[in-house]
């Protein structure tokens, strides 16, 4: 599990056509083992639209009534998913989607009250992950969680959750070679906007700490940060680029590294 390569998509840099399947494909090609975790908060969004449902957010994160997570439930591992998997299957690959509810991967508790049914992570279970890729496949993760801890009675048994912190867990529950995100930036910049390459734990940790990392990105750093307790290189790349992903595992590719 040493050699595992953990890629989370980025739901504005995901298409049918894109170059990241292509990547993905060639890399299973050449035997690397990876897992696969793709967002989808844009389309979840569409579809909250489409039928008349309010959406939230609180500190970036969407405030998920019972409403808004069977949504959430049906798109991330209804449609998403299974759009990225069959994009993989037809282009050559060998992909399998599952949820975090699926063998209890993903375990979880709520998060704060205010955010409703949005959870955090609170253990990985590697098992699902490992018999796939032993299997020779590619597992494709949606981010959901099964509600395993400090659960109310009368609370559902699916948690919504944000994508970027499952993949860090992943990454350093199986101990991964490496953590990469494919990202609709072009990476981690400073102050005056210029792309910081290169940046250790302290000085990622201090980007979010004075203010300069914001948003999105805070959870990507963190995510990266967790996973280094168990993993070499962490990684944010921009996704919009053809064929970055290919280039990353190469060493040619752009972004930040964090190490």
């Amino acid at each position: 599990m040493d050699k595992v390569i953990v890629v989370k998509i980025g739901g504005a840099t995901f298409g049918s056509h894109d170059p990241i399947i292509e990547d993905i494909v060639e890399l299973q090609r050449r035997g690397k083992s990876l897992v696969i975790v793709h967002g989808g908060a844009n389309l979840v969004t569409e579809w909250l639209t489409r039928q008349g449902i309010p959406t939230r957010f609180v500190h970036g994160e969407r405030v998920t009534d019972r409403a808004t997570l069977e949504m959430v439930t049906a798109v991330l591992a209804g449609l998403a998913n299974k759009e990225i998997v069959a994009a993989i299957n037809s282009a050559g690959g060998r992909a399998i989607g599952i949820s975090g509810v699926d063998g209890a991967l993903i375990q979880g508790r709520i998060k704060d009250s205010e955010l409703g049914y949005m959870g955090a992570v609170v253990k990985v279970d590697t098992a699902p992950l490992e018999a796939l890729l032993r299997a020779g496949y590619i597992p494709v993760v949606s981010p959901l969680s099964l509600h395993s801890f400090d659960k109310p009675d009368d609370a559902p048994q699916i948690l919504n959750i944000n994508g970027d912190p499952v993949a860090g867990e992943i990454a350093a529950a199986i101990g991964a070679e490496r953590l990469t995100f494919l990202t609709d930036v072009a990476g981690i910049c400073d102050q005056s906007g210029k792309l910081l390459p290169r940046l250790s734990s302290s000085e990622a940790e201090a980007l979010i700490t004075s203010g300069v990392a914001s948003g999105g990105m805070i959870p990507k750093i963190r995510a990266c940060l967790r996973a280094l307790s168990n993993t070499s290189t962490t990684s944010i790349i921009d996704g919009r680029q053809p064929h970055a992903l290919l280039k990353e595992i190469e060493g040619e590719g752009g972004g930040t590294t964090i190490q």
